[in-house]
């Protein structure tokens, strides 16, 4: 049999989906005014066409289940990937409000497909080779947004022209979408009731038959499957919410001067960027939960502290405190929903997916409804909902999952110390078996 990739390259390889997504999402966003003034959209219905993607994420769920099964994530990563292409090749060309409302639909969709089968092969990653990194993967995904953001800006100086910007992304994509396919895993992590292997399932030859299941009907979801759920729509929430309107709560409430109000979008995004490269460590050392509960009360505190105190100073501050608080979060939540399968992954990112896109508009009508402050003040309430809903999760014990440094090993199957278990993997005395999903 060919030789596993390494978890080098198989890293680099979730790395470059993970990029592709954030480099897909940032590029369509980032051209929104042009896509206003090119369909001739009033504000109303630039709201409407930005509900069509989380629309789509929303009632996904049951098509992204069935192909999870039926492709596994290598495939419907690529799938999907190539889909989104195309996509943005269609919004370039959309004539009419109509048509770019399907196209994003379409576009939720995808993008749901994308984030379940990449999440479920960074979670593949950390059981094969029992290290941490998929806080280090969600990096890449804001990073690739950034690197959108960055080209949009080139692109525009020079030519302005949607079908030229969407097509140089596009190049730009399929690229990573080559690198990507030279190292992801053939097979997905196991489920958490299912029996630990010794070696990796993709090392034998039993992987690729797997003894045949009983059939069994769709069942509901189990209790920590709906609590895993609450915790990633309101943390994509608070990561979207804090994308799109941190910049205008600087401008209008905090008043600050007009060169400042990017700040508030780059001091969340940088935070968590640089906070996502080391929670993989903080997570082998104190494990995902407490790593959770500090970083939800962290970013609850700061950002409540800056909406009481006012000013620009303050915000920023607060700001900050989201971007450090929230970084491992969503990891931490996807690492959990993959232990219980891939129907409980599909679910919980699907939620979450929805919670991102639909999250905004939501804050939008709010602080339409009185004032942005009040919408920021949802955003507070999300993470402490956040907070109380993960409280009631089981995750893996801290000192399972081998500590991510030089020293843990580069193949799968190397022996391990008496008692250690994959990244993520379920401990016997914390997690019970989950029932349903």
């Amino acid at each position: 049999m060919p030789r596993p990739p390494s978890f080098r390259r198989s890293q680099v390889a979730i790395a470059a989906l993970f990029c592709f997504l954030g480099f897909q999402y940032g590029t369509w966003v980032s051209r929104m005014p042009a896509l206003k003034t090119h369909l001739g959209l009033s504000t109303a219905e630039v709201g409407l066409l930005l509900l069509a993607p989380g629309i789509g994420a929303t009632v996904s769920f049951p098509l992204v289940a069935r192909l999870m099964k039926q492709l596994g994530s290598r495939r419907l990563s690529t799938v999907s990937a190539f889909a989104l292409v195309l996509i943005l090749a269609a919004l370039s060309v959309a004539p009419n409000f109509a048509v770019a409302a399907v196209v994003l639909f379409l576009d939720g969709i995808a993008i749901a497909c994308l984030n379940v089968a990449m999440n479920a092969q960074g979670a593949a990653l950390e059981a094969r080779y029992e290290r941490n990194t998929m806080a280090k993967l969600h990096a890449v995904f804001s990073g690739g947004t950034f690197a959108s953001a960055l080209l949009a800006s080139a692109v525009t100086a020079i030519d302005g022209r949607l079908p030229v910007h969407f097509a140089i992304a596009g190049v730009l994509l399929l690229g990573l979408l080559l690198v990507s396919w030279t190292g992801t895993l053939p097979a997905d992590a196991p489920a958490a009731d299912a029996p630990a292997a010794d070696t990796p399932a993709a090392d034998t030859p039993a992987a690729s038959t797997p003894a045949p299941k009983k059939a069994r009907r769709w069942a509901l979801p189990s209790l920590m499957v709906l609590w895993l759920c609450v915790a990633m729509v309101f943390g994509e929430l608070t990561e979207g919410a804090m994308n799109d309107w941190s910049a205008l709560y600087l401008r209008d409430v905090a008043h600050a001067a007009t060169e400042l109000t990017p700040l508030g979008i780059a001091t969340v995004s940088a935070m968590m960027v640089l906070a996502r490269l080391f929670a993989d460590g903080w997570r082998a050392r104190w494990g995902d939960k407490r790593v959770v509960l500090v970083g939800t009360v962290l970013a609850a505190v700061g950002l409540g502290g800056a909406l009481l105190l006012g000013g620009w100073v303050p915000a920023l501050i607060g700001f900050a405190c989201v971007g450090l608080g929230m970084a491992a979060v969503t990891p931490c939540i996807y690492v959990a929903a993959a232990r219980l399968g891939p129907d409980a992954l599909a679910l919980v990112a699907a939620t979450g997916t929805a919670g991102l896109l639909v999250g905004p508009p939501v804050i939008g009508f709010v602080a339409g409804a009185s004032s942005l402050v009040w919408g920021m003040t949802v955003v507070v309430a999300a993470i402490v909902l956040i907070f109380l809903s993960i409280t009631q999760v089981s995750f893996a014990a801290p000192d399972s999952p081998a500590a991510p440094s030089h020293d843990a090993p580069d193949e799968p199957g190397a022996p391990t110390a008496p008692g250690d278990s994959p990244a993520g993997a379920p401990t016997a005395q914390e997690t019970p078996a989950p029932t349903g999903i």
